[in-house]
Formats: C-alpha cells, sequence, structure tokens
C-alpha cells in the first residue's frame, strides 16, 4: 500500500514538473509528455514577420507552457541591440490539441552590406513538455546592395601652414572605431523635446565606404517613434584649440536636426552651460540651406545665453553636396568657416559679464536629432530614413 502511494505521488509530479535542464531529477520520464524541439532556421534580412517554430512531436490534452530568450551565439560577433536582432525573453502557449507555436523576431532592416549573422534562441522552460532541443540557430541572410552616396562637394587641405594634423578619423574602419567614439543610448527629449531613441544599432550608425553614417529612421522603439544615433568622444579625444575640419552631408525635411558640435569636458563637474558649449555646424531640416555656428554659454541653464551666425548657400542645399564646416579655435577666439570662408568670429567682449569657458578641453559629439523645440516634429513619414554622411574629421594644431 505505501509503494502504491509513493508511485503515485510521483506520477503527480510529474504532470507539473517539467524543464529545460534539470539534470538531477528529471520527472517527466514517468509520464508521456511530448517531445518540445526548435529547430534552425534562417530569414532574409528584410522579412519583418520572421518567426522561430517551437514544435511538439504529438498534440498534448493540455496547454503546453514555454519560456524563452533571444541572446546572441557563443560563436557569432553579433550583439543583440547593436546588431540585426533585437534580444529578449518572452513566453508563448501551446494551446491543448495543437502541435507547434511561433516564437516573433525582430529583424532590424537596414541597407548596410554585410556578412551573414546569427543569434540563438534557447528554451528556459517548458511546462507539459519534454525537451530535446532547447536551443536553435537563427541565421540572418544579408540581401543588401547598400546606400548611394555621391562624393561631390568641396574637400579641404590635409596641410595648413603653420599647423600639424594631431588627429583625425577618416571612417575607413569596417566599423566606427570605439576607440574614438562611444554610442550614447536612450530618449527623454534630450533637454530639447526632442523625439528620437537613440541606440547602438548598426541601423542606426554605421560606417560604410569610408563615411560614417548616421541615419533616423520612422520606427517604434522602446517607447519611442523614432530612432537615431548620438556618438561622443568623451574620455577618449579631446582637444583645446586648434583648426577643426569636418566634412559631411546633412540630412533634411521638417523635423530633422543633425549637429557636429563639442562641449566643455569638464561637462560632469560645472554642467550645461556652463562648461561651454561649440555647435560646428547645424541644420533644420525645414531650412537645408542655411548651416549655423554657435556657441553656448552661461552660469547655468535658467541664465544660458548664446552667440553665432548662419552659412546660406545661394544655390542647393547641404544635403545635395559635402561641405567643410570648421572652426579655428585660439585662446579668447573662435572663428566659424563653412569652405575655408569665415562666416562668424567670437570672443569674450561678445559674452558681456558671461565668463568665457572655451579655453579649455573639449569634446566631440555628432548627431541627428529628431523633432525638438526648434525644428518641430516630422509631418511626413516619407522623408525616412534621413541620414548625416561623415566623410572626415580632422584636428590641427
Amino acid at each position: 500500500m505505501n509503494g502504491y502511494i509513493y508511485k503515485a505521488a510521483i506520477l503527480g509530479l510529474g504532470v507539473i514538473i517539467s524543464s529545460c535542464g534539470d539534470k538531477d531529477t528529471d520527472y517527466t520520464d514517468l509520464v508521456q509528455f511530448p517531445r518540445v524541439t526548435v529547430p534552425d532556421t534562417s530569414f532574409v534580412e528584410s522579412n519583418g514577420g520572421a518567426r522561430v517554430s517551437v514544435i511538439l512531436s504529438w498534440p498534448y490534452e493540455q496547454d503546453v507552457e514555454v519560456s524563452y530568450e533571444i541572446t546572441e551565439s557563443p560563436s557569432s560577433a553579433l550583439k543583440a541591440g547593436s546588431d540585426d536582432f533585437t534580444g529578449g525573453q518572452g513566453s508563448l502557449v501551446i494551446k491543448a490539441g495543437e502541435r507547434a507555436g511561433l516564437i516573433p523576431l525582430e529583424i532590424l532592416d537596414d541597407e548596410v552590406p554585410e556578412s551573414n549573422e546569427a543569434f540563438q534562441v534557447k528554451l528556459t522552460s517548458v511546462k507539459y513538455g519534454k525537451v530535446t532541443k532547447a536551443e536553435c540557430t537563427v541565421t540572418i541572410n544579408n540581401d543588401d546592395e547598400g546606400i548611394q552616396i555621391t562624393d561631390s562637394g568641396p574637400m579641404s587641405p590635409k596641410t595648413y601652414p603653420g599647423y600639424t594634423l594631431v588627429w583625425e578619423d577618416d571612417f575607413k574602419e569596417e566599423k566606427i572605431n570605439p576607440a574614438n567614439w562611444t554610442h550614447e543610448i536612450g530618449a527623454g527629449g534630450w533637454g530639447n523635446e526632442e523625439l528620437q531613441y537613440y541606440t547602438n544599432r548598426t541601423s542606426n550608425s554605421f560606417t560604410y565606404n569610408g563615411y560614417l553614417v548616421i541615419e533616423a529612421r520612422n520606427e517604434k522603439f522602446q517607447g519611442s517613434n523614432y530612432t537615431s544615433a548620438r556618438l561622443i568622444s568623451r574620455d577618449k579625444k579631446q582637444f583645446k584649440y586648434g583648426r577643426i575640419d569636418i566634412r559631411a552631408k546633412m540630412p533634411k525635411g521638417k523635423g530633422m536636426w543633425p549637429a557636429l558640435w563639442m562641449l566643455g569636458s569638464n561637462f560632469s563637474s560645472v554642467g550645461w552651460p556652463a562648461c561651454g558649449e561649440i555647435d560646428i555646424c547645424e541644420v533644420i531640416g525645414n531650412q537645408p540651406q542655411i548651416a549655423y555656428g554657435t556657441a553656448h554659454f552661461g552660469p547655468n541653464p535658467a541664465n544660458r545665453a548664446y552667440k553665432g551666425g548662419n552659412s546660406f548657400l545661394l544655390q542647393g542645399s547641404y544635403a545635395d553636396d559635402f561641405h567643410v564646416f570648421s572652426i579655428i579655435w585660439k585662446q579668447n577666439s573662435i572663428e566659424w568657416q563653412r569652405d575655408g570662408i569665415k562666416y562668424f568670429t567670437l570672443t569674450p567682449a561678445d559674452l558681456g559679464a558671461n565668463e568665457w569657458p572655451f579655453n579649455n578641453p573639449f569634446f566631440f559629439i555628432m548627431n541627428v536629432a529628431v523633432g525638438g523645440n526648434w525644428p518641430g516634429n516630422p509631418d511626413n513619414p516619407e522623408i525616412f530614413p534621413q541620414r548625416m554622411i561623415v566623410d572626415y574629421i580632422r584636428v590641427f594644431q
């Protein structure tokens, strides 16, 4: 009698316990649950409806509950969230009487030619099933031919009298150089009521044929309706004085707000705008023929101030061709140039009673904002994606 009760208890326990990896005690052998597998699969990158199947060997009389995680493959350099897929965790229910369920995948479609990439889907727990294959490899087959970049527009020399080239990034490496740049990630308006979520995904920032591309996309991500990228050289590359040349082509369209700029490296200790801000070039997309050069200063955000000028193109726009945006930065003066033509100069006398914060080291920022209190919000989804393309950044001292 006692033996009968013991066996019944063990069988009853087996009905409610099943896992993907309990090697010490596996009660699923004591009952007849269906076998559960996740087969390897592949998808073309542009397939927005990619799925992974979870298959039962036969339909079960109760709902089969499955939990899973999506992560990078140990044998792949592909990283969740920064390349062509989004990682995470989830669960699904295979209804009683059915033989399969589907795990949805978010494949990030971009226009960057690259090798096929792989990631992993792993079942972490299964109720009412005997797992015989808990992991699968998902391969993303690249289908991109690349974006078209026309290299027209002014260039700048690599030497100037009295100056030495001390640093350059010409973006000829396969990926954005982590020794130079860090991605700032997140949403929240960034102090300007902006709408984008900045990511480190290759769909938003990448190098291509010797150019840096920062791409703003009309897509829902982490609660935002747009994505883009913001690269900073903070704690990696900072400079005090010199001539700085950046050759770039800008996006256009209402709501676009590309910027090439600098912040004082003492930002974390004194805050903005006391650290100083040097906007080498900003363009608002509904006025793509005007480039702005501006300096921001002041003791605190409540008492902020700015001075600047602009450079107007008589023909075309800054989205049509590359142009070289420069500053000549010396002690107690900053001069802004476009294609070697001076259009604004700032000295301490222009700041009035405000302290001059521009005799300290500064770091670089490159970003494309979407919306905000200056350009306004986009009104035409057909303009996306929009790209700021940077040919090079050079510092001479």
